[in-house]
């Protein structure tokens, strides 16, 4: 797309936007927003994926935001489009902490390990940052620290290869007191807590993003826990990760919990298909996350959600893939009318990867129009 005709658009969108700064209000109470990061690139390329995401009705994305005057400045940028952003805050680590290499044989993240977390060094990376942010008047939709802190793919407290590579598990409640390189992980834990307290307790002195919510790490989700694991590598439960946190304080922390959800596509339209799907949702997904002012819980973002296609033709072939987003949004609607799940965020706007982007040949796509429509 040449420069001259995006910017154009670009600049007559911000001058009908930049008068409102305040977050769009959304049906049924539910965030509907998509993941798109673009920290790596230029301001003219965040211009174009801006002015796209405007253009399909996007008000919300998910994404970090760079510590630097360009950081800021994209913020302001999206937030002129009408854009509002779930900042995906990155941890911040002890000076000298011991870091993971990568590339390494088992195709996980590199860097250093959760539990040297430090929260001094943290609120030197958050709070002026923030305090960038609200001078050049950006509001967010909320705080996401980290990202699926109890997989080994983020976490370089797990053990590579796991414990005992003839027999990797998913440890439980009770593993992460007793079990060697499950307490390794519960150390984590807690540091991770330490750094959410630091949150909480800046947006507390804020000025423009007081009410911003606060999302605890998006967890990843074992969907078939009976099944023989083939990985070599180790996991942490998402629902013993929020057992633990919640018995050490995670519910003073944070308004809701952050899930990610990534439903098995077999055999789209086959009832039996369905219902396991809307089963393990119930089940494993969603079984944590009460409705808002629960004693016993918080509601929950789920800050990932997809489904693939890996159809790479224009237009791409969208039948699968649309029949089991329909499902996926029947399925999740009963958790939304009860005010369970208060945010919703497809993954992703552009993925080069693994086939989930719905945003492709110029255009969003029939899934991400389905995907991204309010409930």
């Amino acid at each position: 797309m040449k420069r001259s005709t995006i910017c154009l658009i670009f600049e007559i969108l911000t001058v009908f936007v930049l008068l409102s700064g305040q977050i769009p209000a959304q049906e049924e109470n539910v965030v509907v927003g998509v993941n798109a990061s673009m920290g790596s690139q230029s301001a003219e390329q965040q211009n174009i994926i801006l002015a796209e995401l405007h253009v399909a009705g996007v008000h919300f994305i998910r994404t970090g935001i760079t510590p630097d005057d360009k950081g800021v400045d994209f913020a302001r940028r999206a937030q002129a489009q009408g854009i509002h952003i779930l900042w995906l805050v990155q941890l911040q680590y002890r000076p000298g902490a011991p870091s993971r290499t990568w590339p390494n044989a088992f195709n996980v993240w590199g860097g250093p390990p959760l539990s040297a977390a430090d929260p001094d060094q943290f609120r030197r990376y958050f709070e002026p940052l923030l305090a960038q942010l609200e001078a050049a008047g950006v509001t967010l939709a909320g705080f996401e620290l980290g990202n699926e802190i109890n997989s080994p793919m983020f976490n370089a407290d797990f053990s590579l290869p796991a414990e005992n590579p003839s027999r990797s598990k998913e440890f439980n409640l009770g593993d992460l007191s007793h079990d060697p390189e499950a307490q390794q992980v519960a150390r984590g834990y807690l540091q991770y807590l330490k750094l959410l307290a630091v949150i909480k307790d800046v947006r507390s002195r804020s000025k423009l993003n007081q009410h911003a919510a606060i999302v605890g790490t998006g967890l990843v989700f074992d969907e078939a826990p009976e099944a023989p694991r083939t990985s070599r590598l180790d996991a942490v439960s998402a629902s013993a990760t929020l057992d633990f946190m919640r018995a050490h304080g995670l519910d003073d922390l944070v308004d809701a919990y952050g899930v990610h959800t990534y439903p098995w596509t077999n055999d789209p339209g086959n009832p039996a298909a369905a219902a396991g799907r809307r089963e393990r949702l119930q089940k494993y997904v969603l079984a944590e996350c009460r409705q808002e002012g629960n004693a016993d819980g918080k509601p929950c973002w789920i800050t990932e959600w997809g489904i693939p296609n890996h159809d790479a033709s224009c237009p791409p072939h969208e039948t699968n893939q649309i029949a089991l987003v329909k499902e996926t949004r029947t399925n999740l609607q009963p958790y939304i009318a009860q005010k369970r799940v208060l945010g919703l965020f497809y993954y992703a706007w552009l993925d080069s990867r693994e086939g989930f982007a719905i945003y492709r040949c110029d255009h969003l796509t029939e899934t991400g129009h389905l995907g991204l429509a309010p409930f």
